[in-house]
Formats: structure tokens, sequence, C-alpha cells
């Protein structure tokens, strides 16, 4: 694998102070990228982008509430003032409740709709004219297994990860002409924060960690760190004839067609 497969290329990651975004932003920076590590949280993405340049590697943390489009429209344009024009936009940011669909109040689906369907379109809407115009460009959605099979106290988010997947290959079709290819990563159970919050809300935590393991073929529960190599090549060139694709990183939870 060459370290420089991004040489020269400017990647947005979302959600890049958390878990799987942290690892990606790493990944993309050891490749030779200069990242945006874009994340509500700067002091989150602030840790990162400082990790990568401790390494010598390219990146700087921007503040974005991919709710709000005003925020977004910024934090794209301080990225490319400071990069240059986005290469690869990479929509990672989520956020969860688990509970039953019947407990959860219209407030929270507000919320997990802003985050987990809206925010990414406002990404697409803020980065795809420039990449229209350059005729270019790599985008990568990361989903959701519950996407794909559902997931029992997840129902909303799994329909804002449902329609994700519909939206990227509507768009894949849309701007293939323009030389953009779109496509979907699903992780399965990984241990991030957001996962930390799941096992929070169940009634015995240790339990539900050994009743997931005991459901994925591969044994274990994912790492951030399994996610950011199929992140890449949906990126990379490697991927160039590859688009309006959905891939499960599950460890095999799910293997339907």
């Amino acid at each position: 694998m060459s370290t420089a497969r991004f040489e020269g290329r400017t990647v947005i990651v979302t959600g890049g102070g958390g878990g799987i975004g942290g690892a990606s932003c790493r990944r993309f920076a050891a490749e030779g990228a200069r990242v945006a590590v874009l994340d509500v949280n700067l002091e989150a993405a602030q840790s990162v982008a400082q990790e990568i340049t401790a390494r010598g590697g390219q990146a700087q943390a921007f503040r974005c509430d991919i709710t709000d489009r005003a925020s977004v429209d910024q934090a794209v344009a301080a990225t490319i003032e400071r990069f240059g024009p986005i290469d690869v936009l990479v929509n990672n940011a989520g956020w969860d409740i688990f509970r039953p669909f019947t407990k959860t109040e219209p407030i929270q689906w507000d919320k997990l709709i802003a985050i987990n369907l809206t925010g990414p379109l406002h990404m697409h809407h803020a980065v795809l004219p420039g990449m229209v115009e350059r005729r270019s460009g790599r985008i990568v959605n990361i989903a959701s297994d519950a996407a794909r099979v559902g997931s029992s106290g997840e129902a909303v988010y799994a329909a804002c990860k449902g329609g994700l997947v519909a939206f990227s290959k509507t768009i894949a079709r849309e701007h293939a002409r323009h030389g953009i290819t779109v496509n979907v990563v699903c992780p399965g159970p990984t241990d991030t924060a957001l996962f930390a919050d799941y096992k929070a809300g169940a009634g015995n935590p240790e339990k539900l960690v050994e009743a997931f393991t005991r459901s994925i073929p591969l044994g274990r529960i994912g790492q951030p760190d399994d996610l950011p190599g199929a992140i890449a090549f949906f990126a990379s060139d490697d991927a160039a004839y590859v688009t309006g694709q959905v891939l499960s990183v599950s460890g095999g939870l799910t293997m339907n067609g």
C-alpha cells in the first residue's frame, strides 16, 4: 500500500473528533492527505489534528455543527481557504439514542433526523458544487448495518441511515457524469462513544456485549481502526470505477446481498 495515495488531496471528515472519525483522519493523513477535522466538539477535533501534525501530517480542526447550514458553509469555506478545493468528503458524524420507538418522543426524532440525515444533506449541498466544477470528487457516507437489516431500539436512527443509503445511490447516479463517486460504508457494532451510550442504556451491559460478540462470526466487537481501510478504499483511485455501492464492515454480522 502506497503511503502517499492521497498526496496533494484535501479530505473533510465530519465527526472527526470521535472514534471512527478520528481513526479515519489519522489514516488519510498517514497516506498524505491534507485533513480537515470537522466536529461540533472543537476540543476533540483539535486533539486529533494535533496528534496528526505531531506525527508530521497535515491537519486542521474546524468546529462544525452539521445541523446548521451556516456552520457547515463556514467550515467548508475555511477548509478551502486553508487547504484548497475539497477532493474527498467523508460524512461520518452521527448520534443515536437507544430505546423502543414507542418510548421515544418527537423532539428526539427531530434531533436524530437533523444529525443523521439533514446534516449529511447540508454537507453534500455545500461541497458538491465545487466537485462538479472540477469534475472530480469522492464522497463516502457512513451509514450503519441498522439501515440494511434494522436494529431494535434504533428505529429512527435506522430510518435516517436507510435514507442516507438511498440518497447516496441517487447522488451517485446524478453526479457520475461529473466524475464524482458516492459510496457507503455500514459499520456494525463498533467500540465507540456511541456504543458506550448504547451499553449504558441497557439493563445488563456486559450481557449485551456478550450477546453481540456471540452473534458476530469473527467473534469480537468492531474497533474504530477496523473502518478506515474501507473508507479510504472508496476515497481512493482504486475505487475509481465503483459508485453507488454499500459495504458492510461488521465482522460478518450481516451477510445479505
